[in-house]
C-alpha cells in the first residue's frame, strides 16, 4: 500500500440502503403529517359561531320575556346534525333586547317565566331570577347568561353558546 492512500469506509451496498432508508421515511413522513392533520383537526377547530334569525323584534312585547325557538346546525367533527334551540327574548322600551340562554347557571336545568310573579324560576332547585336576569333567591351563582344579539333591518339575530354551569363567572363550553 502507498502512503496517503485509503480504502473507502463502507461499500457500495450500504450507501444504497442507508439512501433507500432515508427516502422511503422522508415519503412515509410527508403522507403521515397530512393524514394526522386530517383526523385531528377537527378536535382542535373551534367552533364557528353562526348568527341565527330569532324573527322580527316588531313582533316581541315590550317588557314581556317570550321563549324563542330556532333550528341550527350543529356540526360534531365531520358530522352534521339539525337540532332545535330555544332562547329567551325580552325586548326593552327602547326597542334593545336581551337575549339569555335557556339554561340555569346553578346546574343546567331549564326555568320557565311566570307571568303571574314575573320571575324567572328554575323548578329543579328553587332559583329564581328577575326579569332582568339578577338572580333574587336561591342556590344560582351567577345571573342568567346573555347571550351575543343584535338587530339588523328589524330581524333580531342570535349567537347560540352554552356556558358551564354552577361557577360564579360565565365560562363558554
Amino acid at each position: 500500500m502507498e502512503d496517503g492512500l485509503s480504502t473507502p469506509v463502507g461499500t457500495r451496498r450500504s450507501f444504497f440502503v442507508k439512501t433507500t432508508v432515508f427516502i422511503s421515511s422522508l415519503i412515509g413522513f410527508s403522507l403521515a403529517v397530512p393524514l394526522i392533520g386530517y383526523v385531528v383537526a377537527p378536535a382542535l377547530r373551534r367552533r364557528n359561531k353562526e348568527w341565527v334569525s330569532l324573527g322580527q323584534t316588531e313582533k316581541l312585547p315590550v317588557g314581556e320575556p317570550q321563549s324563542l325557538d330556532f333550528r341550527v346546525t350543529v356540526k360534531d367533527g365531520w358530522q352534521e346534525s339539525q337540532t332545535t334551540k330555544g332562547v329567551w327574548a325580552l325586548k326593552q322600551a327602547d326597542g334593545q333586547v336581551t337575549v339569555y340562554s335557556p339554561i340555569c347557571p346553578h346546574l343546567g336545568c331549564g326555568f320557565r317565566w311566570d307571568q303571574q310573579d314575573r320571575l324567572f324560576k328554575c323548578p329543579c332547585h328553587g332559583s329564581i331570577f328577575n326579569v332582568d336576569g339578577t338572580v333574587k333567591a336561591g342556590p344560582a351563582p351567577r345571573p342568567l347568561d346573555t347571550l351575543p344579539s343584535k338587530i339588523e333591518n328589524g330581524d333580531l339575530l342570535v349567537q347560540y353558546e352554552q356556558f358551564k354551569s354552577g361557577l360564579a363567572k360565565k365560562v363558554e363550553l
